[in-house]
């Protein structure tokens, strides 16, 4: 459950010294192009990214489109969510504040002779991401990340309550082209009760440099939350990225559920802009 925590740990003393000639650079002083590291992106994989974005910069990042299937118990439901998105604005060298918004979902749900549509706007989501080290090179890269929710939806399936959790992102680069991520993530969620329950993530990615513009990746995601009853979400993800320029990258992936409480297959195309 720990383990890119832990990891983080045993390779804290491989973590590079930040440049500091950039330190100087803030959202009210953009860091100039001929500084800028390469876009790094928390998409279209589930495992967070642990590099920010630079000072004094914009980036969102959005899925186009995506569908998801599940057929559980003679129910069948099927989603459609139009461009949620992460719209990031990098305070510091090190820190972005990050502005993720549901967008715009729809949902039909049919079984035992009954069918029924639900359909509106998803919920505001604040985080603030800061890079420990390796935002600009290096084989490991850390990152931290607080996570509020602010219950702004108009569907019947969500809550109206605030959440929260913390997500620790870290990043190592395996060499020719190979690059493994890892994550730990703690929310803590409304329950079925009334009360609240932390729920555990964990996740893992290689991601693998086909050529300079084209990338592929696998991953491994699994979610438990401890509230009495729950059952663990454990899903198979993998996709493509495409560089179309050094500050636009397009991406398509799919997410296919292991266990019964994970969604059968979510499928989607995206892309990211910085600016």
């Amino acid at each position: 459950m720990y383990i890119a925590a832990a990891s983080a740990l045993l390779l804290a003393s491989a973590g590079p010294a930040v440049a500091t000639d950039k330190r100087a650079y803030t959202i009210f002083n953009p860091t100039p192009d001929s500084l800028l590291r390469d876009m790094n992106t928390d998409r279209p994989d589930k495992t967070e990214s642990p590099y920010t974005v630079d000072a004094g910069r914009f980036q969102i990042e959005t899925d186009l489109v995506t569908y998801t299937y599940n057929s559980d118990a003679g129910v069948t439901t099927r989603a459609v969510d139009i461009l949620p998105f992460n719209f990031k604005i990098g305070l510091t060298h090190d820190t972005d504040v990050q502005i993720v918004y549901g967008a715009f979902s729809s949902t039909r749900t049919s079984g035992n002779g009954a069918t029924d549509t639900d359909s509106g706007f998803g919920d505001v989501t604040i985080r603030l991401k800061h890079n420990l080290w390796g935002n600009d090179g290096g084989t490991t890269a850390l990152g931290i990340m607080p996570v509020i929710k602010i219950p702004t939806n108009t569907l019947a399936g969500l809550n109206n309550d605030v959440e929260g959790g913390v997500i620790v992102p870290l990043a190592v680069d395996l060499g020719q082209g190979v690059g493994l991520g890892l994550m730990t993530e703690i929310d803590i969620l409304k329950n079925s009760t009334g009360g609240y329950d932390p729920t555990f993530v964990n996740s893992a990615t290689l991601s693998f440099e086909i050529t300079k513009q084209l990338g592929l990746y696998v991953e491994a995601f699994v979610e438990r939350s401890t509230e009495s009853g729950a059952e663990t979400v454990v899903t198979i993800d993998s996709g493509v990225t495409f560089a179309v320029t050094d500050n636009l990258q397009l991406d398509a992936g799919a997410n296919i559920g292991v266990t019964d409480a994970a969604d059968d297959l979510n499928v989607f195309v995206g892309l990211s802009r910085r600016y």
